[in-house]
């Protein structure tokens, strides 16, 4: 039944540009030359076609398979919903597994340890990301009564956890994402805290405490709190609770993590509790889960739902119509999908998780003319997101009448307050919709847009000004539009403090940077309300926002019933070494950089000749444990100034190696640099000595990574695939040119 055959009439597919680019790259199937099998239809088609061959599992269902297999193509094409992105790659193909978020356990002993990193790696080569908490790992210097040794603590853990996601690339395309989770009465929380202060640490890893109600009441009264032995339940030491939720503060501030998730909170929330304790949540905190279990998750676009006909501007009962064919879809999704291992099959059919969410809200918005920073904008995410929930659950009870409820249904909060039966556990959840907003063509999430407009990057270094169609609209109809401000909107990505447009045009088109933080968070509750689980949101900041602010958002957090938030200030991430307005460390406990590494007596390398337009570059690298160590550079037949120039390059680049620059920077620094008299190399064109220089370093140890001139964007990372600009939202990183995402 999932190969039913490709109906002629049916409608293409409407996606931009680029989205075809996202498409073609990430989703489509592939042959194994590389080429596409199918196109955007069949892909489609491909993915409706088997979520709707699982009615045939249901004797009483009200749909036929090709009937409802052509409902489901209809709601994707039409950019109503979408599945997660496992969904779309893999439904209808022999790896079949089709969920976003797993969690695992992990046990205090090294069986229970090592397979847990095991299973993480089958998880991430199908497609998904984990979530672990290490709260049930012995402290470091604790002894280990089988061998006498000393345990090294959870911390230490965590990196063979992120060596081996880097190395295991999901269906082949990416890395895995991970959650880090440790209790904040744990004895090793000020070591988890600070993990990852320094640039490229647990870089596959998101990161988050765990704190409790206990813990935020002696913070408000300024007492010590305990640090308790996960082995015996003994209190080990006490700390003050006022100065950890200091150091939490100075360090989200420092670079965004860690985060943190309020545990209590989203126990009190869990559907299942005879089935044990949430302890963590999916990699960009939407999805608390219990260990072993997974949830498939998707979202329905609200800016199709606009109708400038109806009396608030949103056709209701279309979208309404939507959320019940998404939780049927989202529910046979679950029978659909083949999982790596039997304990997450058996948790997953007890349990029936789903999580359908939104994107599009502030293309709504900008549509409805409704400012995101307003009470207007509040009424409107929460108006949404109750009728969200009520259909889902709604449809869920019709789903459980013709199917049966969820096995652990009877022992559920639902069974015990006869509020069933439900056909599963938890039914809503606001994920992260990156590279799934670019194929709609809408914004991501709950989030507002980053910016206006945008220069993306295409073939041959051009690039195309890419604007948001709501806005172009509305300047154009108020007479405001102008080749001149649109260069200017792209530049700045903003028309905030552009004072000759419409203060009416400046208060609806906000983006990220422009609302103040407290609206940010003031927006996440508002739609936590109404949401099953959790809410993927980021609260942006400017650079120059204090660890006051901060300290602030997670305490409004605590007060308006949010179950996590992530904080992100402009730029932090390129300054993980930071320092104070005055540049002096932010924190004694950060350590300057280390000083340069003295060269040994003998060293090994190659010399490689390179053709450049001031002569023949004879580039030679020495090495220590297969790494660039020093870079001598000469150049043949040129005179005094070039060859001074040459030696010059090579010995900054020495020191800067030999201080502990990586090659990805030395190389985004070096390469592009324009000169006099560019050639052609063999595999490209070479602009000068530096250009040269970076040709070598990157061919040689960046294995045909591409890596972009970054001299112009400092403070804001790279994407690695196209070079666009990469923003922070949602927990990611993520690029809106090319869909590229990077959690951790």
């Amino acid at each position: 039944m999932t190969n039913l055959p490709l109906p002629a009439d049916l409608p293409e597919a409407l996606v931009n540009d680029n989205a075809m680019v996202v498409l073609s790259k990430r989703y489509l199937k592939k042959n194994p030359d590389g080429s596409p099998e199918e196109d955007v239809r069949g892909l489609f088609w491909r993915v409706a076609a088997a979520i709707a061959a699982q009615e045939a599992n249901y004797p009483d269902s009200t749909w036929k398979p090709e009937a409802l297999a052509r409902k489901f193509y209809d709601l994707m094409v039409g950019m109503r919903f979408l599945p997660n992105s496992p969904t779309l790659m893999n439904a209808g193909t022999p790896l079949g597994q089709l969920a976003a978020c797993f969690v695992l356990p992990v046990g205090d002993s090294m069986d229970e340890i090592f397979d847990a990193v095991k299973f993480a790696a089958l998880i991430h080569k199908s497609g998904g990301g984990t979530g672990f908490s290490f709260s049930r790992l012995r402290p470091k210097k604790s002894r280990v009564g089988s061998t006498g040794g000393v345990a090294s603590g959870p911390v230490s853990f965590m990196r063979i956890f992120n060596t081996a996601t880097e190395q295991v690339k999901q269906g082949g395309t990416r890395r895995g994402a991970n959650m880090g989770i440790l209790r904040v009465d744990h004895p090793d929380i000020l070591d988890f805290i600070s993990c990852k202060e320094r640039e490229n640490e647990l870089q596959n890893f998101n990161i988050s405490v765990a704190l409790t109600e206990r813990f935020m009441q002696a913070v408000e009264k300024g007492e010590d709190y305990d640090l308790i032995d996960p082995r015996d339940g003994l209190v080990r030491s006490r700390l003050s609770a006022s100065e950890v939720f200091a150091l939490l503060v100075r360090k989200a501030w420092e670079s965004g993590d860690p985060g943190i998730v309020f545990l209590d909170r989203i126990n009190r929330d869990n559907p299942t509790p005879a089935l044990g304790d949430i302890e963590s949540t999916n990699p960009c905190g939407e999805q608390p889960l219990l260990p072993f279990e997974a949830c498939n998750l998707g979202s329905i676009n609200l800016s199709v739902f606009y109708d400038e006909k109806a009396k608030d501007g949103v056709d209701w009962k279309a979208l309404t119509e939507t959320v019940h064919l998404a939780v049927r879809f989202l529910d046979n999704v679950i029978d659909a999908s083949r999982y790596p291992f039997e304990q997450i099959t058996e948790m997953v059919h007890a349990n029936r998780k789903i999580g359908l969410g939104v994107m599009g809200f502030a293309d709504l918005l900008y549509l409805l003319s409704v400012p995101y920073d307003s009470t207007e904008g509040l009424a409107l995410a929460e108006k949404l997101m109750e009728t969200i929930q009520a259909e889902a659950r709604s449809a869920s009870k019709a789903l459980a009448a013709e199917r049966g409820p969820f096995p652990a249904y009877p022992d559920s909060i639902y069974g015990k307050r006869n509020l069933g039966p439900y056909r599963n556990a938890t039914t809503t959840t606001i994920a992260p919709t990156g590279t799934l907003s670019i194929i709609a063509g809408c914004s991501s999430g709950v989030e507002p847009l980053f910016a206006l407009s945008f220069a993306r990057h295409v073939m041959d270094g051009e690039k195309l000004v890419e604007a948001n169609p709501h806005f172009v609209a509305a300047l154009k109809a108020a007479g405001a539009y102008s080749d001149a401000l649109m260069e200017e909107v792209t530049r700045k990505g903003s028309i905030a403090h552009i004072g000759l447009l419409p203060e009416s045009l400046r208060d609806v088109f906000v983006t990220a940077m422009d609302i103040e933080p407290v609206w940010h968070l003031k927006m996440q509750a508002a739609f936590q309300k109404y949401t099953d689980n959790a809410v993927s949101k980021t609260v942006n900041l400017p650079g120059s926002a204090t660890q006051e602010d901060i300290r602030g958002i997670y305490w409004l957090a605590y007060e308006l019933g949010c179950k996590g938030v992530t904080v992100y200030r402009d730029g932090c991430k390129a300054n993980q070494v930071l320092c104070t307005g005055d540049g002096a460390p932010a924190d004694p406990a950060i350590k300057a950089p280390s000083k340069v590494r003295t060269r040994p007596d003998i060293v090994f390398g190659f010399t490689q000749k390179v053709k450049t337009g001031m002569g023949e570059l004879y580039l030679t690298v020495n090495e220590i444990d297969g790494k660039p160590f020093e870079v001598f550079a000469t150049i043949g037949k040129s005179g005094r100034s070039v060859t001074a120039k040459a030696e010059a390059i090579g010995r900054l680049v020495s020191l800067a190696l030999r201080s502990g620059v990586s090659v990805d920077d030395i190389v985004g620094q070096l390469k592009g640099i324009g000169g006099e008299n560019p050639v052609f190399q063999k595999k490209g064109l070479l602009l000068s000595i530096p250009d040269a220089v970076s040709w070598v370093l990157e061919n040689r140890y960046l294995q045909g990574r591409t890596v972009r001139d970054d001299t112009g964007t400092l403070g804001h990372p790279q994407c690695p695939d196209c070079g666009s600009e990469l923003v922070f939202e949602e927990g990611c990183h993520a690029c809106k040119n090319c869909g590229y995402t990077k959690c951790g």
